[in-house]
């Protein structure tokens, strides 16, 4: 399950993905925004992540203008690695070297085939589980507490 969020900048990015994952057959959870009206992008980060840390998700999306905002948002929140991305390289050795588990990206930097391309390697690029990947990452952890 894929828990997806946005803020209204994200919205109709977010629209995409959904039809995406529909024709994909790709089970999500919609914590919003559900319309285009202004609102604030940390809200909807927090209800998708707790959804990833608490384990009722396996990954999460986020979109808002920049990507940017909701990878801040959601960094805070301890379990989660988000990384906002708007290449294909950067989506797929974000969950291949550090395992990310939220794909942040900008409804305002990204057209909807980009998005699609990324949201794609990034739900289907396994973590490499090697030692030096798994020591980096239990650093990052480690951060956490501090």
């Amino acid at each position: 399950m894929i828990a997806l969020g946005s803020d209204h900048a994200g919205y109709a990015l977010k629209q995409d993905i959904i039809k995406h994952l529909d024709e994909t057959h790709t089970e999500y959870k919609d914590y919003g925004t559900f319309d285009e009206s202004s609102c604030d992008y940390p809200d909807f980060a927090q209800k998708a992540c707790e959804a990833v840390t608490g384990g009722e998700c396996e990954l999460g999306i986020l979109v808002c203008g920049t990507g940017v905002g909701m990878s801040m948002a959601a960094n805070k929140i301890k379990g989660i690695r988000a990384a906002c991305c708007s290449d294909y390289f950067s989506a797929k050795f974000t969950r291949e070297h550090n395992d990310a588990n939220i794909l942040c990206l900008g409804g305002r930097v990204v057209g909807a085939g980009l998005a699609i391309e990324l949201v794609d390697v990034f739900l289907n690029t396994p973590f490499s589980n090697g030692a030096n990947h798994l020591r980096r990452i239990e650093k990052i952890k480690s951060l956490e507490s501090k």
